[in-house]
Formats: C-alpha cells, sequence, structure tokens
C-alpha cells in the first residue's frame, strides 16, 4: 500500500466515523477544493514572494494547515472518482516530460 493510499484511508476513516460522506460528493469536494485554495492565498494576498518567505517561519503554520486541507481535499475527490494518485501522478508526469522536453527548455533559454 502507498503512503497515498495509507493516507487516503485516514481521511475515509475519519469522515466516514462523522458520517459525512453524504455531504462529499464530487462537486461538493471540487468546491471545497477551490475554497481551501482561496484560503492559502489569502495568506499570501498583498504580499511579494520575497516577504512570504523571509516571513516563513510565522506564516508555515498556517500554510500547512491550509495545504493540508487542499490535499484532504484533493485526495477525497480522486477517491470519489476512483483515481489512484500513486498511479495518476507519475503518468503525468511521463505525459508532461513528453509535452515539455528539456530541448524545448534549452530553445527557450537560448533566445
Amino acid at each position: 500500500m502507498s503512503s497515498i493510499d495509507s493516507l487516503t484511508t485516514k481521511i475515509i476513516e475519519f469522515r466516514d466515523a462523522r458520517k459525512w460522506k453524504k455531504f462529499h460528493t464530487p462537486r461538493n469536494l471540487a468546491l471545497s477544493l477551490v475554497i481551501e485554495t482561496g484560503e492559502l492565498f489569502e495568506i499570501m494576498q498583498w504580499k511579494e514572494d520575497h516577504e512570504i518567505l523571509s516571513d516563513l517561519n510565522r506564516l508555515k503554520p498556517q500554510l500547512e494547515d491550509e495545504i493540508a486541507d487542499i490535499a484532504i481535499y484533493l485526495f477525497l475527490l480522486a477517491h470519489e472518482f476512483g483515481i489512484n494518485l500513486a498511479d495518476a501522478i507519475p503518468q503525468k508526469i511521463v505525459k508532461n516530460c513528453k509535452k515539455y522536453p528539456l530541448e524545448e527548455k534549452a530553445k527557450f533559454e537560448e533566445d
């Protein structure tokens, strides 16, 4: 069992113990994913990247919480669609390597 599968199992157990499955429809999970992403952006709102990074010690607990919420909803959504993230992620990386080969990067850097 991959660590992704193990985490998904823990998330499902947490959800099911609270009888929340009826609320976790694909649409609601996708909306929740967007909402949590918005909360992540709220932490960084009006800040430049260097400001976020220089204030990382203070921001990190909030960032961890929001990124974890995003991951939880993503894992739940994948589960509802029957998508195995442990398989889907490496497959997508292979597709991205074909779509964006290193030669293209080299050509871009020459310009």
